[in-house]
């Protein structure tokens, strides 16, 4: 069985020139036993991924009990007009289908929260979006990691000082890739990469185990 994971920069491997800063699913293989192939790429959408091809390289690889993790919205969001129950929510659609036509289980991921906040509490950021996939997966019946609910909490929990060393926050001079410093509340750097990575695994183990046993359903939120 293998993992493959299409989403956004918030999932893709880190790139060279940008250390220390890294996608979870860059860091996923390090908490799972099984193989993981990640086509994440930054800017994606779900309009891109298909439109790039990405996706039918991704379905090229996949076999029937393979796991296909679905991780976009940071940057559907931004497009002028598209309605996260319109063409968002049709192309996740789409892809689940597309998953579920060669045997492996569609796993729908909400995105990652940004790191914005109004004293101890975060800002919400995605509108709708994570509600629309959350309702998807309800729908489909399929398998919903809820990383918007989970690193809300994390981040409150750790609190806004804490929480800035899961960013990409770097001091001028601190990383050679970055002289100037960086002050990013989206993208993470390796350790908050590890910490999403170590719950998404932890999620997946307990998708796998459920699906042992039957069907896991939309409606069982792993959260």
């Amino acid at each position: 069985m293998t993992y493959h994971l299409a989403g956004d920069s918030t999932v893709a491997d880190a790139k060279p020139g940008e250390y220390p800063m890294s996608g979870w699913g860059g860091e996923l293989a390090r908490f799972v036993e099984e193989p993981v192939r990640n086509l994440a790429f930054g800017g994606a959408t779900t309009e891109s991924f298909l439109e790039t091809e990405r996706w039918e390289a991704l379905l090229a690889g996949v076999a029937p009990g393979d796991t296909v993790v679905l991780q976009f919205g940071h940057n559907d969001q931004k497009i002028p007009g598209l309605a996260s129950r319109g063409g968002y929510a049709e192309r996740l659609r789409r892809m689940a289908a597309d998953a579920g036509a060669r045997g492996a289980t569609a796993v729908l991921c909400t995105s990652a929260e940004r790191r914005w906040f109004d004293g101890d509490r975060i800002t919400p950021t995605h509108g709708d979006f994570p509600n629309s996939v959350r309702d998807l997966a309800h729908e489909l019946d399929v398998p919903l990691i809820d990383l918007t609910v989970f690193t809300t909490w994390l981040y409150e929990d750790l609190g806004p000082e804490a929480s800035r060393s899961l960013l990409s926050h770097f001091a001028p001079g601190e990383f050679a890739d970055w002289p100037e410093g960086l002050a990013d509340d989206t993208h993470f750097r390796i350790e908050g990469a590890r910490r999403i990575a170590a719950f998404v695994a932890r999620s997946l183990r307990a998708i796998d185990r459920r699906d042992g046993d039957g069907p896991a359903h939309g409606s069982d939120l792993v959260s």
